[in-house]
């Protein structure tokens, strides 16, 4: 078994106000692997980050990063982590090279190893072709890899990267998930990832966190806990909201189908065999005057894990986060 890159016990964080950022955070990070924190925004996913990486520090509860502690080894874990916050670190006049190289210079490198290693982190995220393109003239996917190649061109043994991919076009997402998965399979780098992208961690992760109000409520990876809910997910989708608080009393005694949750028009449920259970609650709905408007049925995703730990979906948290921010540009 691989050995820990990060182990974190009982990490609390409080922000000024008595807002808990974080209350008992724990988990562990094997070396060699990605490991996803998964939740919405506001669920503590960013602090965790900044106290790995040094940059605030816990109230209470310990850390440990590439076999150093962060409190008590903060200089020593800095020379072994790289780090990609959500906000883009590059200088636009520069040109991409010149920033790997600026970043280099920081931890220490010179001369032909300091160019050696500039060069090497550029081609490992595909910007050779465009080593001398300023970087105000580069799209967002990228800035994003620039980012990540003055992330690593220290050869950190671990990297952090803080929503990487937030507000990138989904292909040139899936690209950068590429140059990714080929940093952690060449170098045995241990990546540690922040993100509400269900389909991200699903594909990145060899093991993920599902965080909600500072704490992690499941771990492990993402076959794993989607197999742990067994059967089939059934949406059923009605005209109100009244309607859909109404099919849960009414569905309880139908044969098979279980663990009711209710989303404002949807009830969310389970099934053993789903396709076999919609005619069933098609017809007990209808009998009591409930208009149904869709049913879905599908295998179990990220998202009804993150339902059946915390009472609502991620889903639809990110929606009315899109849509607030949104609304405040």
């Amino acid at each position: 078994m691989a050995s820990a890159s990060i182990q974190v016990s009982d990490l609390v964080k409080t922000y000024p106000r008595g807002v808990r950022a974080l209350d008992g955070l724990t988990f562990t990070v094997r070396e060699g692997t990605v490991f996803g924190l998964l939740g919405p925004n506001g669920a503590g996913k960013s602090t965790a980050v900044r106290i790995l990486s040094t940059l605030s520090r816990q109230d209470t509860g310990t850390a440990v990063v590439a076999g150093y502690d962060v409190s008590r080894q903060p200089d020593a874990v800095r020379r072994e982590i790289g780090l990609v916050g959500q906000k883009l670190s590059a200088v636009p006049t520069a040109t991409v090279r010149e920033n790997v190289l600026l970043q280099g210079r920081m931890y220490g490198l010179k001369g032909r190893e300091l160019a050696t290693r500039a060069d090497e982190a550029i081609a490992r995220i595909g910007l050779s072709d465009a080593a001398g393109k300023p970087i105000g003239f580069c799209s967002g996917g990228m800035k994003r890899r620039v980012d990540i190649a003055m992330g690593i061109v220290h050869r950190p043994k671990v990297l952090f990267l803080d929503e990487p991919t937030t507000g990138l076009d989904p292909d040139i997402r899936m690209q950068l998930w590429d140059d990714l998965a080929k940093l952690v399979r060449a170098d045995g780098l241990t990546i540690l990832l922040t993100t509400h992208y269900l389909e991200e961690a699903d594909t990145l992760a060899d093991e993920v966190a599902i965080m909600d109000s500072g704490r992690v409520v499941t771990s492990g990876s993402p076959a794993t806990l989607k197999q742990e809910l067994r059967g089939d997910t059934l949406l059923v989708e009605l005209d109100t909201d009244e309607a859909a608080g109404q099919a849960t009393a009414l569905l309880a005694d139908v044969g098979q189908v279980g663990e009711f949750k209710v989303d404002g028009r949807t009830l969310h449920a389970r099934a053993e065999v789903g396709g076999a259970a919609v005619p069933a609650v098609l017809e007990r709905l209808s009998g009591a005057g409930l208009r149904v408007t869709s049913v879905t049925v599908s295998q179990p995703t990220l998202d009804d894990v993150y339902l059946q730990h915390t009472g609502h979906r991620l889903v639809a948290q990110r929606r009315e986060e899109t849509e607030l921010e949104r609304s405040q540009s």
